[in-house]
């Protein structure tokens, strides 16, 4: 498993050089083996895989990080509670879009979380979904969720569903899943578009408990006015690694923060010693000019 990790890696690094304009063989006399004019690049990239690797490797030896703790994850156990009190369902829908879409797979990913936790309870799940290749990871999702949870004999291939495939026709079938039967606790996690406040509009009328999370912000607004808990923007690729706890998805989440915090320390000294007019133009030459 480590050698194929790395062999991957290795691969994303060559794909990377390849795309800073790195090359290992000059193709011609005019083209240069090293484009110096990218270093800044180079220099950037070496020090964002340096910083995500180290704390992976903190991650693996057992160090605990701090993660901001999310209002809406920590919501999903007692919105499982309460559809299993009421005998209802739990509806879940991983966005609208292919499996290509990484909001996808981020729903998907949350999709395990809350299946495990249904499976515990014994609770009813709803997977309504729009594209084939979403129904199959769906399904496989769910499947290996009941498997952990020791449900396997409760797993069922129709808890995710394929029912429509274009935009408002989905959003009429999912309302009819609505009607029919009533999910105590709706959760939203994905990509949507303008099907979303007729999802969220019609889950508060029918009186469930609404999760929602999105990367896209012109529907935030929609989500947040509608629904009880909203995961807004990267909080929605942060919630597998908060569920999960895993080392290699933790440590990436906290280097990607640090190299962050880094880039805003830059840009923001950057901006006074421009506007001072010190450092003959250096944060403009590493950021702008190439």
């Amino acid at each position: 498993m480590r050698k194929k990790s790395f062999f991957l890696f290795l691969i994303a690094v060559i794909i990377s050089f390849h795309n800073l304009g790195l090359s290992f063989a000059s193709t011609s006399e005019s083209t240069p083996l090293f484009r110096a004019d990218r270093i800044n690049i180079l220099v950037l990239f070496i020090i964002f895989c340096a910083v995500v690797l180290l704390y992976i490797r903190s991650a693996r030896k057992g160090k605990e990080f701090f993660i901001r703790k999310i209002n809406g994850l920590e919501a999903i156990e007692e919105g499982v509670g309460r559809a299993t009190e009421m005998g209802r369902p739990v509806l879940f829908i991983p966005g609208i879009d292919e499996l290509d879409e990484i909001q996808t797979i981020a729903g998907l990913s949350i999709l395990s979380r809350v299946a495990k936790i249904t499976a515990q309870y014994n609770t009813p799940l709803l997977v309504p979904v729009r594209y084939p290749l979403v129904l199959a990871a769906a399904q496989e999702s769910v499947k290996g969720a009941y498997l952990d949870a020791g449900k396997g004999d409760d797993y069922d291939p129709e808890m995710a569903q394929y029912v429509a495939g274009e935009q408002f026709a989905f959003v009429a079938a999912v309302h009819g899943i609505m009607h029919r039967d009533k999910p105590a606790t709706n959760v939203y996690m994905g990509a949507f578009y303008a099907e979303s406040l007729l999802l969220a509009e019609e889950g508060q009328a029918s009186g469930a408990i609404q999760i929602a999370g999105t990367a896209n912000p012109e529907q935030l607004p929609f989500f947040i006015a509608a629904c009880d808990y909203t995961l807004m923007g990267e909080e929605l690729f942060a919630a597998s690694s908060y569920l999960s706890k895993e080392p290699l998805m933790l440590g990436s989440l906290k280097g990607q923060d640090w190299i962050k915090i880094l880039l805003v320390i830059c840009i923001l000294l950057g901006v006074i010693l421009e506007t001072l007019n010190i450092g003959s133009g250096f944060f403009y030459k590493l950021f702008i000019e190439h």
